[in-house]
């Protein structure tokens, strides 16, 4: 063999071998970042969208009550020759509802027949009814303090329960190296205690996306809400190997992308489980969503745990590919700035169980993403089943 070719030979096997270790390297690295745990991920929820959901006017809901607690044990009073012995150890318990409202009294323009006269109460019967008048007195002010102070009066109170699964899908706009456009999705899936939010992003054509970004939080339903377990991110650029972060929760710490572990703050959200939180807190109080209110959200990001504070602004109008929708925008007093962490800005609609109906994510201030909810959402049973339309519903 001459020396060119012997020369073009060794370059082609040169080039071979480091495209192969780059390979390599770059599947190893995206395999170990985030302590390895990207290769464990979750499986994805599997849920049938079966119905859509239409908008209605907000309803006043209360908390779930929590599980009564079992009542100290009350010693016997010494005995008594009094009359007052006739009284019960522990007041009686509270007559039903059903029987309170037999208890009122008729109006006086309904003719009653004719009774005879009840002879005045001993003592101990006396004691008794005081009693009953004051637990009855305390167990219709526990009913009224579980009303949120915004319902007015005449409003029906509904006892929260978690939305079933849903999924939005949204138009993109925005710009990474100059405009882009592309589709995203968010998807709330539920089973039982257990709770799954996914985040998948497309910029570019369908068929060819320059970017692919998926965020996933999975976790349990408790009594503050969404408690994260797990998230993962993966990041996937045209032509570069893809980057993977995957946070840890434990109750007590949070495991960040590096492997650091830093103190877990009580309620912290991570990048995705914040939207249904925030859903969550709306729905059990919408006086938070008046403008000029301040929220506080502690999150879990891949590199720091942050409270981070949202100023809520005044109603828009968002017109939208599925019509118009009146929407509140909470705005998060951070900027987004070259090599800080991702900045979304959010749109909430009460009538659609007060979902977010646009996002908008900064990376920087020139590299965008802005989500428009494109169509009705669509949600798993229960309720009467209507096929997702193949045409985007119009709202009225």
């Amino acid at each position: 063999m001459n020396p060119v070719r012997r020369r073009t030979a060794a370059l082609a096997l040169l080039l071979l071998v480091t495209a192969l270790h780059g390979w390599i390297a770059g599947r190893m690295a995206e395999s170990r970042l985030g302590a390895g745990a990207a290769d464990t991920r979750p499986r994805r929820l599997e849920v049938a969208f079966v119905r859509t959901l239409a908008p209605t006017a907000p309803v006043a809901v209360a908390a779930a009550p929590p599980p009564p607690a079992r009542a100290p044990a009350t010693p016997k009073p010494a005995p008594a020759a009094s009359a007052a012995s006739a009284v019960p150890e522990s007041p009686p318990t509270p007559p039903p509802v059903a029987e309170l409202e037999a208890s009122v009294p008729v109006p006086e323009t309904v003719a009653q027949p004719a009774a005879a006269p009840t002879p005045p109460p001993t003592e101990a019967q006396g004691s008794v009814l005081a009693a009953a008048s004051s637990a009855s007195a305390s167990a219709s002010a526990t009913a009224s303090a579980s009303v949120l102070p915004s319902a007015p009066a005449s409003a029906a109170v509904a006892t929260f329960d978690w939305p079933p699964s849903t999924r939005l899908s949204y138009s993109l706009k925005g710009n990474f190296r100059g405009p882009v456009d592309g589709r995203a999705q968010v998807q709330w899936l539920r089973d039982g205690q257990r709770y799954q939010v996914h985040l998948d992003v497309d910029i570019g054509p369908g068929f060819a996306p320059l970017v692919t970004r998926q965020m996933s939080s999975d976790g349990t339903l408790g009594p503050d809400g969404l408690v994260p377990r797990r998230y993962d991110e993966r990041t996937k650029v045209a032509f570069r190997d893809a980057r993977i972060a995957n946070l840890q929760f434990d109750g007590a710490e949070v495991q960040l992308a590096n492997g650091r572990r830093v103190p877990q703050p009580r309620g912290v959200q991570d990048t995705v489980s914040q939207f249904v939180q925030l859903t969550w807190r709306f729905t059990l109080k919408p006086d938070l969503l008046r403008p000029g209110q301040v929220l506080e959200v502690p999150l879990a990001l891949p590199r720091r745990v942050e409270t981070w504070t949202y100023d809520v602004r005044e109603p828009e109008t968002l017109l939208t590919p599925a019509g118009p929708v009146e929407a509140v925008r909470v705005q998060p007093r951070r900027e987004a700035r070259t090599g800080g962490d991702l900045v979304a800005e959010m749109w909430f609609a009460p009538t659609l169980q007060y979902l977010p109906v646009r996002i908008v994510i900064r990376q920087d201030a020139e590299t965008f993403i802005d989500l428009l909810v494109d169509r009705l959402p669509e949600q798993a049973g229960p309720g009467p089943v209507q096929p997702p339309a193949s045409t985007p519903k119009r709202l009225p």
